[in-house]
C-alpha cells in the first residue's frame, strides 16, 4: 500500500488515542529517521526518550538477530540467561537489592505502588499505613495506579474514581511535602527531573527533604526515572545529580533500545515483603528483549558515553540560551534532556520544525522538549538548534 493508504486505513482500524502527522516512517539509521517518500529527519525525540543509542545501532542489532534465532519467550515459569545477566547488572550498578521486570514505565509504577502498599501493611505494621504521595507536573503512567498518581486533570478526571489514598503537593515545595508526608504514607513517588511535565528538575534540597521525611515516617521513596535514567542526563540515574537515593526506581523507555521493557529496583526491606505470586508478568524481560537491554545497559553505562552525554548536553544548553530571542523565557534540564520554555504556545513550533525536517516533542503547552538520540554529535545539535530558531523567528 501506499503511504496515504497506510494512514487511512491506520484510522479505520486502531483505536484513535494519539494524532499523529500525515507522515509514514520506514526506517532510520543512527540519529535520522526516513519517511515513505524518502525524505529525511533529524530526530531529537528518540521515540520519547528510547532509541537511546539512535536507530539500527548495529551491536544491538546483531544481538536482537542472534537471540531471535535461538529463543524468544518461554514465560516466567523458567529461567533464561539474558534476563539474569541483565538483573545483576542492573542491581550491581544501583542501590538496589533486588529488580522485578515487566514491559512498560506505567508497568513499572504500578508495580512500585503495589509493593509500596503491601510494605506499608507489614513491615511497617500498619494496616492504614495506605496514602501515596504524589507531586504537581508529575507523570507516571495512564493505567488505572500510575494514573492515580499523575497530577493532571485532563488525564484523571474521565476514568474517575482512581486509586484512593492518593495526595498531591506542589513539586519543589518543602513545607508542602513536609506537611503531606506522615505516618499513614506508605510512600511518596517523584521524577527527578519531571518529564511530561514541563522538563522540570527538582531541587537538591526538595529531594533531601523527601528522603528525611520518609525516613521519618517509614515511608518508601520511589523516584520514576523512566524518562531521565538510563544516562539521559549525563549520569547513569538521574537522581545521582542530587546525592539521595531511594528505596524503589522505575525504569523502563531506552532500557531495551525500542523493544518494551519496565523494571522496578528494590531494597532488600521490600523485596522482604514481596512473596511468589504477589505480582508477575507474561512477557516480562523474555529472552529476546533482555538481549537487546544488555546491549544497550553495557553501552549507556560506560563513563566515557556518559561524559559524552553530559557534553553535548551542556552545549545544546549553551547554544539554546545564546540565541536570546525573546519568545525563549527559559532553558531548562540536564543533559540531553532539555526544555525550552515559551511564552507562546509549542505546538505549532513542532508543527514548523517537523516541516523543515527536524523532530521535536512538547512538554505541556508552552515548552519545547528535546530528547534527541543520546549519541548524536555538535553538528546536529547546530542544525537543530538553527531551525528551532528559525520557526521561533518566523
Amino acid at each position: 500500500m501506499e503511504a496515504q493508504e497506510i494512514i487511512q486505513t491506520e484510522s479505520a482500524y486502531v483505536l484513535q488515542t494519539y494524532v499523529r502527522p500525515d507522515i509514514l516512517f520506514t526506517y532510520g539509521e543512527g540519529v535520522y529517521l526516513f519517511d515513505a517518500d524518502g525524505r529525511k529527519y533529524l530526530d531529537f525525540t528518540s521515540g520519547i526518550g528510547v532509541t537511546a543509542l539512535g536507530h539500527s545501532d548495529p551491536d544491538w542489532v546483531t544481538a536482537v538477530s542472534q537471540q531471535a534465532s535461538k529463543l524468544t519467550h518461554v514465560s516466567n515459569l523458567f529461567h533464561t540467561t539474558p534476563q539474569t545477566q541483565l538483573a545483576q547488572k542492573l542491581v550491581e550498578n544501583s542501590f538496589a537489592d533486588k529488580v522485578f521486570f515487566c514491559n512498560s514505565g506505567a508497568e513499572a509504577n504500578e508495580a512500585a505502588l503495589k509493593f509500596a502498599r503491601k510494605f506499608g501493611k507489614l513491615a511497617a505494621g500498619n494496616a492504614a499505613k495506605t496514602k501515596i504521595v504524589a507531586f504537581s507536573g508529575g507523570f507516571h503512567g495512564r493505567t488505572m495506579g500510575s494514573l492515580s498518581v499523575t497530577h493532571k486533570a485532563k488525564y484523571r478526571e474521565p476514568f474517575a474514581p482512581l486509586l484512593p489514598g492518593i495526595t498531591f503537593a506542589p513539586f519543589n515545595d518543602l513545607a508542602a511535602a513536609r506537611a503531606a508526608i506522615d505516618n499513614e504514607t506508605c510512600a511518596v513517588i517523584v521524577e527527578p527531573i519531571q518529564g511530561e511535565g514541563g522538563v522540570n528538575p527538582a531541587t537538591p534540597g526538595f529531594l533531601q527533604l523527601l528522603r528525611t521525611a520518609c525516613n521519618a515516617h517509614n515511608a518508601l521513596l520511589i523516584f520514576d526515572e523512566v524518562q531521565c535514567g538510563l544516562g539521559r542526563t549525563g549520569q547513569l540515574w538521574a537522581h545521582r545529580h542530587f546525592g539521595v537515593t531511594p528505596d524503589m526506581m522505575t525504569l523502563a523507555k531506552p532500557l531495551a533500545g525500542g523493544l518494551p521493557i519496565g523494571a522496578t529496583l528494590v531494597t532488600q526491606k521490600v523485596a522482604d515483603v514481596i512473596k511468589p505470586g504477589d505480582h508477575g508478568s507474561t512477557f516480562a524481560a523474555g529472552p529476546l528483549v533482555c538481549a537487546a537491554a544488555n546491549v544497550v545497559f553495557d553501552k549507556v553505562s560506560q563513563l566515557s558515553f556518559l561524559k559524552k552525554v553530559q557534553e553535548n548536553g551542556a552545549y545544546l544548553r549553551h547554544r539554546l540560551q545564546g540565541l536570546e530571542l525573546g519568545q525563549i523565557t527559559e532553558v531548562r534540564g540536564q543533559g540531553l534532556l532539555v526544555g525550552v520554555s515559551l511564552n507562546q504556545p509549542a505546538a505549532p513550533i513542532m508543527a514548523a520544525a517537523r516541516a523543515k525536517g527536524v523532530l521535536i516533542l512538547t512538554a505541556g503547552e508552552n515548552v519545547v522538549r528535546l530528547a534527541p538520540p543520546l549519541i548524536v554529535g555538535r553538528d546536529e545539535i547546530d542544525t537543530a538548534v538553527h531551525t528551532i530558531a528559525a520557526c521561533l523567528n518566523k
